[in-house]
């Protein structure tokens, strides 16, 4: 099926200070990516341990395509999520990828604990321990401005930093990827800290040898020319994701004020359209991307000291400004711009922290907590208590945003307010009330996630008419060719681009011949084993349990029905154990 070298895997021992490089020729018809990364876990995971356990896996993999095509720009990483406890898998793109790749290495296995901070130096010599004590609670912004100056490099660099938050072991802090990206969601920056490591610089400078250099130009240019030329991708480089504001505003899906409604008043005040008029800059693209989707907002801000204004540069899009807009009743660019510099800068998930405050402002109007836990007034609109309440979650004073800092699934199972903790599968919920494709999808899909399986598309395309196993199938075969997409590794904005026959015409042109057919295998492989690993590490459907706010405020598709989602829950669970023969 598949030709080519062995698979060049890079193992970390932060306990003992060494590395060691490996070839993997088994892993190569799982294409890299999510696939290898999912094998290696199987490989090297400490099933019996906590996930924060020192000798749990973090895994980083590119695929075949990364670095020398266009939009193959994503580093996979997969670990034991603290946040669900479970499959955990995040993505981020940059210049992340291509430095792996001119680095020499297709994988990257890091375990144990350093003896003090630690960052890592990786380039093709190999790996360099380095002390990071200097750097160690210093928010992102200043690691990585420190780290630039002190490792040479540039342009085949990069630089993955946590913050705060990821020091002490929030478990849905993230990784910050030269400055305007991230490993967002299920919090790997916690396993950082969990391992003393402050951040990995990876520095790429070998070379790349195309074989057939014919046909891989023609293969480049095909896909380069049908990137630029599809309006669908061209809308991600104008307003952006953002553009989803009014989109989702209008067809009543737009979470608002933790999910008391789908519609939010001030939605034109902090759209796409509004944050380019007022503050947009610049845009930017990863590394091989001719798209740029990355828009970088000014905020600026009177010196509280004297004349003059302090100006940051910030990205946005379209799960920041939910999060941390509609969700928490925010209704200027300012004000978001205000709360969202901070959150980056500590280094916290911007989605979960946005959700687990909206829980926390209800909450505390509810009386269910008070000031003595919140330490300040919390109050939909008012964004100076959420700016207190985030540096709180980073450096718990008290035990409430000790408990809250584990997640909103645990913080609401201590305090109360299940009903109206938006959580799904132990994961603070996506900007999507869509209807029970994103219900389903969010809840079920392998991490959790909206990306897992794009349910909430199912739902715009569809609405209320809908057939119940069309839904499944959906939820199923979308999320198995994602897989397909997440290990070469694509950007999921270029789906529509890297058809089966293109992605098959492409691989081919670097010497991996293939067919629709085995892709779809392998897919469905791949699959298989993030449920294997899952049902290792104790996870079942059982444990699916969805809060009754998503019942009672109607979705952009009418009122949801828990029966009816039983019911489309229960079909998953047979369609799902066929097409993996597991009993789920």
């Amino acid at each position: 099926m598949f030709e080519g070298d062995f698979l060049r895997v890079l193992h970390i021992d932060l306990n003992t200070s060494s590395f060691s490089v490996s070839a993997w020729p088994d892993l190569r018809p799982l294409l890299g990516g999510v696939g290898i990364a999912a094998k290696l876990m199987l490989e090297t995971a400490a099933w019996e341990r906590e996930p924060l356990d020192p000798e749990q896996p973090v895994i980083f993999a590119i695929g075949p395509l990364s670095g020398i095509f266009p939009l193959a720009t994503k580093v996979a990483a997969v670990f034991r999520s603290p946040l669900t406890g479970e499959w955990g898998e995040s993505y981020a793109g940059m210049r992340g990828a291509l430095a792996m790749r001119f680095a020499g290495y297709d994988a990257v296995v890091i375990q144990g604990r350093a003896a003090r901070p630690t960052y890592l130096r990786i380039d093709r010599e190999g790996v360099f321990f380095k002390d990071a004590r200097g750097l160690w609670g210093l928010d992102v912004e200043q690691t990585g401005r420190l780290l630039r100056e002190f490792e040479p490099g540039r342009g085949h660099r990069s630089t993955w930093r946590i913050g705060p938050a990821g020091e002490n072991l929030v478990h849905f802090a993230g990784v910050n990827v030269d400055t305007f990206r991230h490993f967002g969601r299920m919090g790997l920056g916690a396993v950082f800290g969990s391992k003393n490591l402050k951040a990995v610089v990876v520095d790429g400078t070998k070379t790349y040898p195309i074989r057939d250099p014919k046909a891989y130009n023609a293969a480049y240019e095909a896909v380069y020319r049908e990137v630029v030329g599809t309006p669908q991708l061209a809308k991600y480089h104008q307003v952006g994701t953002a553009e989803n504001v009014m989109r989702l505003n209008e067809t009543g899906s737009l979470p608002t004020m933790n999910l008391r409604a789908g519609r939010f008043d001030a939605a034109g005040e902090i759209s796409g359209e509004t944050f380019a008029e007022k503050s947009l800059t610049r845009i930017l693209a990863c590394t091989g991307c001719p798209v740029g989707c990355i828009h970088i907002g000014i905020h600026r801000q009177r010196h509280p000291e004297g004349f003059g204004y302090i100006s940051t540069t910030i990205a946005y899009d379209y799960e920041p400004i939910y999060a941390l807009g509609p969700m928490l009743g925010l209704d200027s660019t300012e004000k978001i711009y205000a709360l969202l510099e901070v959150v980056e800068a500590l280094g916290l998930d911007v989605i979960s922290t946005g959700v687990a405050l909206a829980w926390a402002t209800e909450a505390f109007g509810r009386s269910i907590i008070g000031e003595r836990e919140t330490l300040t007034p919390l109050e939909f609109g008012d964004e100076r208590g959420y700016i207190a309440a985030a540096r709180h979650l980073t450096s718990p004073p008290n035990q409430f945003y000790a408990d809250l800092a584990k997640g909103l699934a645990y913080a609401a199972s201590r305090y109360g307010g299940e009903d109206f903790a938006l959580t799904l599968g132990g994961h603070e919920m996506a900007g999507y009330h869509t209807g029970y494709g994103f219900l389903l999808g969010h809840s079920a899909g392998a991490r959790h996630s909206h990306l897992c399986n794009a349910g909430y598309a199912f739902d715009l395309k569809y609405g209320a008419d809908f057939d119940d196993a069309a839904l499944v199938n959906h939820l199923i075969t979308e999320e198995e060719w994602r897989n397909v997409l997440n290990s070469l590794v694509v950007c999921l904005f270029a789906r529509g681009v890297y058809t089966q026959e293109t992605t098959v015409r492409v691989l081919g042109s670097i010497g991996i011949r293939t067919s629709p057919e085995e892709l779809k295998a392998v897919g469905q492989e791949i699959f298989r084993l993030k449920w294997e690993v899952k049902r290792r590490l104790g996870y079942s459907l059982d444990s699916i349990s969805i809060p009754k706010r998503y019942f009672e405020t109607p979705s952009g598709s009418g009122l949801l029905k828990p029966q009816r989602f039983e019911q489309l829950l229960g079909l998953y669970r047979e369609r799902l154990a066929e097409e993996l023969n597991l009993a789920l």
